[in-house]
């Protein structure tokens, strides 16, 4: 098992409720294990087994909430 932290920039988060959407949707994937979102920095930090899961779609989730990775 690879375990890996990955910060991603993340753009169009502006409230609590994006918060929780990206902790919800992020968290639901199989392989990952903390994810962190900080709103004041724009970042979205995750723990994740990269065995189990790619960095793709990871941004793909976030993308699908509606906000933009960079």
């Amino acid at each position: 098992m690879t375990k890996t932290t990955t910060v991603l920039n993340v753009e169009g988060m502006s409230c609590q409720h994006c918060v929780n959407s990206i902790n919800k949707a992020v968290g639901e994937l199989k392989g990952v294990d903390k994810v962190w979102v900080d709103l004041k920095g724009k970042t979205v930090s995750v723990e994740y087994n990269s065995d189990q899961l790619g960095l793709d779609q990871i941004k793909e989730v976030i993308e699908d909430q509606g906000y933009e990775v960079k």
